[in-house]
């Protein structure tokens, strides 16, 4: 939307367009608390192979990762052995996994980013963002395959690659994604959920704020704007409240 030449009324005229979207907004709540509830009702697929991870500290079951709790969210982020630093749009979202895990640590959720490059390669980058937040590699084991968000070169060659549970032309071999797990009081663990693609759109807070604003998102390309936090170019402070 041009803001250049936006409508301009009166406080009245305003109310009145404000009320009538009030109740397309209510709508979509409502429809919001629906999909939640269809997605909380979805079948569960219990896990029998047994994943391996590598930490700060070696060797870790998929079980590990709950660390007590008895839900899981592991964030797939992009991050291939050989590489020198995360994709910048993992980066972005990753970037707000702190501020909700001071809460979702205390309401039976772990939040474990899981990467498919070597520990020690990514571990670096993560003490460079200045992230908090658990993540383990998943190197030589089939979990970023099983899950949707790795690719073999072969299966790209052969147009057999999938994403975001269709055929997929792209041919990149990492991807990113969120898969959530239960485990219940007899130790049994179930995945309950992934998602990919614009579905991950919900975790990146900063969307949200952008999308109340007149300008909104204001890309063409999604995250054609975004860098890694420590890249953006240096500005004077902008806060109200600066001294």
């Amino acid at each position: 939307m041009n803001v250049q030449n936006h409508p301009v009324v009166s406080r009245e005229e305003w109310i009145a367009a404000r009320r009538q979207h009030l109740a397309h907004e209510k709508a979509f709540t409502r429809e919001r608390d629906k999909l939640s509830a269809e997605r909380r009702a979805l079948p569960w697929v219990k896990i029998d192979k047994d994943y391996h991870f590598q930490g700060p500290a070696g060797e870790l079951k998929l079980a590990d990762l709950f660390g007590g709790h008895s839900q899981l969210i592991i964030y797939h982020f992009m991050f291939a052995e050989g590489w020198d630093e995360g994709c910048p749009g993992c980066s972005f979202l990753s970037d707000h996994i702190d501020g909700a895990n001071q809460h979702l640590t205390h309401h039976d959720v772990a939040v474990v980013a899981v990467s498919h490059a070597p520990y020690a390669q990514f571990e670096a980058f993560r003490q460079r963002m200045g992230w908090k937040f658990d993540w383990v590699s998943s190197q030589g084991g089939n979990f970023n395959y099983d899950f949707g968000v790795s690719v073999r070169a072969e299966d790209i060659a052969a147009g057999k690659a999938t994403y975001n549970y269709e055929r997929s032309d792209s041919a990149e071999k990492e991807l990113p994604g969120l898969s959530v797990f239960y485990r219940n009081e007899a130790g049994e663990i179930f995945h309950t959920y992934s998602t990919y693609a614009r579905g991950l759109d919900l975790l990146v807070g900063a969307y949200n704020y952008l999308d109340l604003t007149p300008k909104g998102r204001n890309e063409e390309k999604i995250m054609e704007w975004v860098r890694h936090h420590d890249r953006y170019e240096k500005q004077a402070p902008a806060s109200c409240c600066h001294r």
